[in-house]
């Protein structure tokens, strides 16, 4: 323990004390499961501290080797983890097959893939780093699903349980089993989460009382799902486990019981809006992306900010004041970028290109932008900041650029041609920036406007409807 004290005053350094004293009283007496593949999200709304805190202390808690990062693909129907990485940059597959649903789908930032947090087995030894002496429903809650399910309580789950499964069925190394079964009238599921193969059984027909007989062998490798209709009745089943570990299979009739046992969901924290986290990009700047990675962001928002007539400034200052003051305004513009659950992607020239995982983040931002500005023009005497903002939101792709994460995409593209027609010290928005319910509940409560302008945007080729913040 002494060496997880050291790490923990290590911590408190780097990160709020009050999020580090919670993590640190959840490692020494939370449950084993609730240290396996801790749900960032999750543990800030139980715990009331703010979630952005909550991410950078994990963020650092990782760095130090009190935590260990998981980048996870999620099969988008059932939550069940399909691959779970050390880094993003293991997330190579186009697409990920779940053999449970029978649906592939391709990782997406924002809605398939979740980091979580597992405690250091050299801080803690808990259940989950020994995955095969788990118990059936131990390793699902803990090793196969992701941190956003949510299973009912105790009661209503061991019901639920006892009506969507017909068997389970534990099977070492090597082992074979027959398992005599009576196949209802619905679709039965033959399911490891281990080796993640599945067996779907259609029923279809009169029922029969001849006896069928199906095996089922599990490969090291993959399966994926193999198919048979039956007619409902008895079934002799023969499972052959020919891996080199244990499996733990389960027999499961679909229905509404099933989608009530494994149908909960939570929020939990997406790779987006890790990426989208100053913290991060400050902690793990250049380890992202490989080169060759391009990974789908469904909705991003993008600011971009810039100084009208800097170089201006330069000559009627001089070149230290000048210096100072931008220096001063870029502290300002990071600060604000931080405090809205964004991140400063990069600085070019006098200009800042932010990132923000949802619109009103953005424009309160913008806002607070602006009234610095005005703040420190003030206290200066002198017009000598004027900020020029553009936001836009949509898709993009993450990808390595210059050694670094970075953004592509006609989303970017937009946002920067946006600010570039902003003039004074005005805020440009497109229209799904204004019209998204957040961000116009927010500019209706400061009090401001947005009027909308027809406008052509140079290098996109159409015109749009532009708003002015004013």
């Amino acid at each position: 323990m002494q060496d997880s004290d050291t790490l923990f005053d290590a911590l408190r350094r780097s990160a709020d004390p009050v999020v580090v004293d919670a993590i640190d009283s959840l490692v020494q007496n939370g449950r084993d499961e609730e240290l396996a593949r801790l749900n960032a999200v999750a543990f800030a709304a139980g715990s009331g501290l703010d979630e952005e805190k909550v991410m950078g202390a994990l963020l650092h808690a990782s760095r130090l080797g009190l935590f260990e990062m998981s980048w996870n693909i999620l099969c988008p129907s059932c939550g069940g983890i399909l691959g779970a990485n050390a880094t993003l940059r293991s997330v190579q597959k186009e697409d990920y097959h779940c053999a449970f649903c029978g649906v592939a789908s391709e990782p997406v930032l924002d809605e398939t893939v979740e980091v979580s947090f597992t405690v250091s087995p050299r801080i803690r030894r808990i259940a989950a780093h020994s995955p095969d002496q788990l118990g059936f429903w131990d390793y699902h809650r803990q090793v196969f699903f992701g941190t956003g399910v949510v299973f009912p309580e105790p009661d209503a789950f061991a019901e639920l349980a006892r009506t969507a499964l017909l068997e389970t069925i534990e099977l070492q190394a090597g082992e074979r089993m027959i398992l005599a079964l009576q196949l209802p009238a619905r679709p039965v599921i033959v399911f490891d989460p281990v080796t993640h193969s599945a067996h779907l059984i259609e029923t279809s027909g009169e029922p029969t009382v001849e006896r069928r007989e199906l095996s089922m062998i599990f490969m090291n490798a993959p399966a994926g799902v193999s198919r048979v209709t039956l007619s409902p009745g008895p079934l002799r089943l023969l499972l052959d486990n020919r891996t080199e570990r244990r499996i733990l299979v389960g027999v499961y009739v679909t229905g509404p019981e099933l989608e009530r046992l494994i149908g909960g969901r939570r929020p939990f924290l997406t790779a987006k809006r890790l990426l989208t986290n100053q913290t991060f990009r400050n902690l793990y700047r250049t380890e992202t992306l490989d080169v060759e990675q391009r990974l789908k962001i469904m909705s991003l928002t993008f600011l971009f900010t810039d100084l009208k007539g800097s170089t201006d400034l330069y000559d009627r200052v001089g070149d230290l004041v000048a210096y100072d003051l931008v220096r001063s305004h870029f502290q300002i513009l990071n600060e604000i970028v931080a405090s809205e659950s964004g991140a400063v992607v990069k600085t070019i020239g006098d200009a800042v290109m932010a990132t923000f995982p949802v619109p009103h983040r953005a424009v309160s931002a913008a806002l607070r932008m602006r009234d610095s500005m005005r703040q420190l023009n003030v206290r200066r005497g002198a017009e000598e900041l004027i900020l020029k903002i553009g936001i836009h939101e949509g898709p993009c792709l993450a990808v390595n650029l210059n050694d670094r994460q970075d953004y592509f995409g006609q989303t970017v593209n937009i946002a920067s041609r946006v600010q570039a027609l902003a003039a004074g010290d005005s805020i440009f928005a497109t229209q799904a920036v204004v019209q998204d319910p957040e961000s116009a509940r927010l500019i209706s409560s400061r009090g401001v406007d947005a009027q909308p302008q027809v406008m052509t945007l140079r290098g996109v080729g159409e015109r749009m409807p532009i708003f002015a913040i004013s």
